[in-house]
Formats: C-alpha cells, structure tokens, sequence
C-alpha cells in the first residue's frame, strides 16, 4: 500500500485557517447557542468519540442539534423526532459543524479527510478502513459533499436503518473515501472545500448506485 496522507493541505496553514474561522465565526456560534439554550436548555454542545488516525479516539465537537437522551441509534435520519426544531435549521445550513474546526485546531482533524466515525461501525481488520485510517479525519470531502442528503436516504430505508447504514452507506462511503485520499494534494482540498460551501446552496439529491461501483 502506497503511503498517503502528507499531500492535502500543510498542517501551518490549516491551523492558521481553524483560528480564523473561529474567531469569525464566534457571534454565529454565540447565537446558534443562544438558540438551544432558550429552546431546548443545556447542554449546547454535543461531544461524541469518534475513531481518528491511526484508530486513536477522539472527541468530536458539535452545537447540540437534539434532544439530550441515552442511548438509540448513532445514525439519524431526516425524519429523527429526536431533531429539536432549532437543531433542524443547524443542521441544514451546517451551521452545527463550526465548532469541528476546534478539533481541527487541536490536530485531531483535517479541514478535509475522510469523515470520522464512531467506534462501533470501524472495522480495523477491513484493508479499506485500514487505509481510511492513516489519515486525519476532516470536517468534510468529496464523499460527504455528494452524500450529503445521507439523513434523506436513512429515512427513506425505512426498516433496521443501522443495518442499511453498515451494509449500503458504509461500503460506498469507504470506496469513496480510499480513492480520494489516493490522488489527493492541496489543490484538490481547496476544491472540495469550494464545493462544500456551494453544496450548501443546491439541492442534494444523490442517490446510492446500483452499479458494480456502488457509487453516487
């Protein structure tokens, strides 16, 4: 297996680009805060481990878009009654997702990679999560930007969604994310963070492939 991972964008800049962005973004954050707290109470922040480099763990920060609650399904569909009404417009506009760019200050993130997961859906003896693991996880990627109605097509699975989730949106996210990480550089970063932003002004309507590619 070829090394990868030292290609995207340097670590300077993107810890340069992690402050700004949250320096700029703090008033949004502040209201965004605000919000939850007068709607639904504490906690504003949702923390969550999630499987980094290397299969160390971390945790992921996120503004709380649901109801504190234990346990149900680590997957969530758009349909979720677990969504506050606040926490929809968060998560529509990703305004959610701000406060990742703290891990990606940290050095627990890339601003792009493959997205994180929770422990219980990595499989470490899988050779595609073998290889998804020797980089940095980040805030978003080609995958995430095409799949991006994934709460969509949860609910629309109906039925036992964490078994769609493991056995159809998982291997299509892993192929997705092994050939991106593969041909990789800093130029491409620079796009999918371009699209990740214009994403947010289109409709998403992907769909899984049925094809031998699974694709999107």
């Amino acid at each position: 297996m070829r090394p990868v991972g030292s290609r995207g964008i340097a670590r300077p800049a993107e810890a340069a680009a992690a402050l700004a962005g949250l320096i700029l973004t703090a008033p949004l954050i502040a209201i965004a805060s605000g919000l939850i707290l007068a709607t639904s109470g504490r906690p504003v922040f949702f923390r969550q481990e999630r499987v980094g480099q290397g299969g160390r763990l971390f945790w992921i920060c996120k503004l709380r878009t649901m109801r504190p609650s234990r346990g149900g399904l680590d997957v969530t569909g758009s349909d979720d009654p677990r969504i506050t009404r606040v926490g929809r417009l968060l998560r529509k506009t990703k305004i959610d997702e701000i406060p990742q760019l703290w891990n990606v200050l940290k050095g627990e993130m890339s601003l792009v990679g493959p997205r994180p997961e929770v422990p219980r859906y990595v499989d470490p003896r899988n050779p595609l999560w073998e290889e998804v693991l020797r980089v940095l996880p980040g805030m978003t990627d080609p995958v995430s930007v095409k799949l991006r109605n994934e709460e969509g097509l949860l609910a629309a699975a109906g039925g036992d969604r964490d078994k769609f989730y493991r056995e159809e949106l998982i291997p299509v996210k892993l192929e997705g994310y092994a050939a991106y990480i593969r041909q990789r550089s800093w130029l491409t970063d620079l796009q999918v963070i371009g699209k990740t932003l214009l994403a947010l002004f289109t409709k998403a309507d992907a769909q899984i492939g049925s094809g031998p590619e699974r694709g999107l």
